[in-house]
């Protein structure tokens, strides 16, 4: 059976100043998370980055995979998005879902 037992705050409610430092450090964790996110925006476009990185990176900041059709929609928005030609991400794509090589019989 479930216990009726009232819900405890982690700071005292009256701590006016608590709570102050509370919301302060949300806003830093809040101001933290853009500029990280910001900073990955810049990584995915930036020239230094290998198609690759630059595709794993759209791949994270939007939680969405490579398509695997070459024909699929979003090919076109990744190619803008991480500034590469619309090839670079066809290759990447061939390269990931490729069917694996079968081995050379030794003669």
């Amino acid at each position: 059976m479930i216990e009726n037992r009232p819900y405890r705050y982690p700071y005292p409610v009256n701590d006016a100043d608590a709570i102050a430092d509370r919301r302060s450090q949300l806003e830093r964790e809040q101001q933290e998370h853009i500029a990280e996110r910001q900073k990955q925006i810049a990584l995915q476009t930036s020239p230094f980055s290998s198609a690759e990185e630059r595709i794993r990176l759209w791949e994270k900041l939007h939680a969405l995979a490579l398509p695997r059709s070459p024909s699929h929609k979003l090919l076109r928005v990744i190619a803008e998005q991480t500034e590469l030609a619309i090839e670079q991400v066809l290759e990447i794509q061939r390269a990931r879902f490729a069917p694996p090589a079968l081995p050379v019989a030794a003669l």
